[in-house]
């Protein structure tokens, strides 16, 4: 009898790694984040079918202090806004009540740091890109345009900044955030920026911090 139960445990966990295995809705209820087998952290469990591949995209190549989680965070500003912690590589939505969601970001390297207070005034899925002059006087190599993609830097969303060349956006390097690595721009994970640009509005104010 132990044998069989041995056999038959392995086979559904054969069948469950196999995409095969399709579990009832009281059994899918029990994958509850702590129990044996539910996802690790920064993982998200999705039952839709995703529009892109890198909308599946986690944080797996991200060090676990720059996971999206919510923490405290006392701050003046109104619920809604973000606030960016260039020094700390993490950017914040002001949830209110002494809260904020928390997200992993790659800032400017060396001689790109900038900090002020804007506006949102554009939001676009899988964005092109169009390098500054500047950018190609110093990377001769680059495109004028590119489109949106899996292979454009800017990633799967952008957030932009008032009139500057300045953007929130998504990343194809994720193992990038936390560092110091873009010409002025704040990068996300894919999976972040995603997440981000759903609860962000038009005009949403935006705060960088030196």
């Amino acid at each position: 009898m132990r044998l069989s139960l041995r056999n038959g445990i392995k086979a559904i966990v054969g069948l469950a790694l196999a995409g095969t295995l399709v579990l009832p809705a009281t059994a899918q209820a029990q994958l509850q984040p702590g129990w044996r087998f539910a996802p690790p952290p920064g993982v998200t469990m999705t039952t839709t079918k995703p529009r892109h591949a890198l909308m599946l995209q986690g944080n797996g190549q991200v060090h676990p202090q720059y996971l999206r989680q919510v923490v405290r965070y006392d701050t003046t500003e109104r619920s809604g806004t973000i606030v960016v912690d260039t020094r700390a590589h993490f950017l914040y939505f002001v949830l209110g009540d002494g809260r904020a969601l928390r997200y992993g970001i790659g800032v400017a390297r060396d001689g790109f740091e900038w900090s002020g207070s804007h506006r949102i005034t554009r939001k676009a899925e899988w964005p092109g890109w169009t390098p500054p002059a500047e950018m190609r006087k110093r990377q001769p190599g680059l495109p004028a345009h590119m489109e949106g993609g899996p292979n454009n830097p800017l990633g799967a969303r952008a957030l932009y900044l008032g009139s500057t060349l300045y953007r929130i956006h998504g990343t194809n390097e994720p193992w990038s955030i936390g560092q110091n690595v873009s010409s002025g721009c704040i990068r996300m994970t894919n999976a972040d920026v995603i997440d981000l640009y759903g609860r962000v509005q038009l005009n949403t104010k935006v705060v960088v911090l030196s």
